[in-house]
């Protein structure tokens, strides 16, 4: 697993580099959407904890589960991670996502993804699980700013992970200095891109993961209540629209349904991350509280919340995952889940 850090591009190539980016990716050959272009090998790439001697690799999986015959109810927890991106299928409905055809793709970009997937399993190797998480000034999704991004595709290959601090043209207050460790000065870094300037890559690299014809589904920690409002707001802030068509799903509502099937004793401890981690016994890599970071724990941690709540991709897209209009009519999310 390789870390594409824009902290080491020149803001003058920020622009060139979105286009770059959204061009060069699907114009190159890919396996499933997770082959990439090998120009931008040509930037620094660097490990969690910011030398250069290590480098994360994650060998790529594959959607096409064709003959098999798993479910998450019988795997083992060292092939959760497997089951739940190796989507369950017959032989007579595989899906061959390269031979997805355009009438068929159309139908389904028109169509609320949860619905189809709710009717037909096998369409959930459409859903690509992007794991992210943010830090910030502060809590106030009006006053305060983010000041780190990071994502990881839990399919995994090259430059399947992408990093960055924010300059949020304000300082970086001493008390959340003291949880996450970014300074003001950190931020202040010619190399750190602004939100206006990061938004068109950040949307270029999402895109890239993305299969022919489907759709992502970011993950977070609190991410209803915090991650995902507050993206929201920077993007309205930046007159950017955010995308309407991605789904979202948090992991803390899977702790709290996983901890309580597990019995009263898991379903007493704490559901913060950095606590799950602890429960679950997955080692800390790199400093907690970072994004980066956070989002390496995480991607370990939900796979295992998949597992202990007997669930599938599919399951988790039908069951967990939300979107914006769900959020702003949170009613209608619960009246159609009944």
């Amino acid at each position: 697993m390789r870390t594409f850090s824009l902290s080491r591009v020149p803001r003058c190539g920020l622009f060139n580099l979105a286009r770059f980016w959204g061009d060069n990716f699907h114009s190159s050959s890919r396996n499933c959407g997770y082959s990439c272009s090998s120009k931008l090998h040509s930037f620094k790439i660097y490990a969690l904890n910011g030398g250069n001697s290590r480098k994360w690799t994650r060998r790529p999986l594959t959607t096409n589960t064709e003959g098999r015959n798993k479910t998450a109810q019988h795997s083992s927890p060292s092939t959760i991670r497997h089951e739940l991106l190796d989507v369950k299928a017959s032989t007579s409905a595989t899906i061959n996502i390269s031979k997805v055809n355009t009438s068929r793709c159309e139908k389904i970009q028109h169509h609320d993804i949860r619905e189809l997937i709710a009717e037909n399993g096998d369409l959930a190797s459409l859903v690509t699980v992007i794991i992210f998480d943010i830090e910030t000034t502060g809590f106030s999704r009006t006053d305060d700013r983010i000041i780190e991004i990071a994502l990881q595709d839990l399919q995994g290959g090259e430059n399947s992970t992408f990093q960055t601090l924010i300059n949020p043209e304000c300082d970086v207050p001493w008390n959340t200095t003291k949880i996450h460790g970014i300074t003001t000065d950190m931020v202040r870094k010619p190399s750190v891109p602004r939100m206006k300037e990061l938004i068109p890559i950040l949307l270029s690299y999402i895109k890239s993961r993305r299969k022919p014809g489907g759709y992502v589904m970011l993950v977070a920690h609190n991410g209803r209540s915090f991650d995902v409002p507050f993206l929201r707001s920077e993007f309205s802030r930046c007159g950017v629209e955010f995308p309407s068509n991605w789904l979202f799903a948090d992991s803390l509502i899977m702790a709290r349904k996983a901890m309580k099937s597990a019995g009263s004793e898991a379903s007493s401890k704490s559901l913060k991350l950095q606590d799950l981690r602890v429960h679950l016994g997955i080692p800390l890599v790199g400093s907690a509280h970072r994004a980066m970071s956070d989002v390496v724990v995480l991607s370990k941690v939900f796979p295992m919340l998949t597992y202990i709540l007997k669930q599938t991709l599919a399951n988790v897209v039908v069951e967990h995952s939300f979107s914006l209009s769900d959020i702003d009519n949170p009613k209608k999310k619960k009246k159609s889940s009944r």
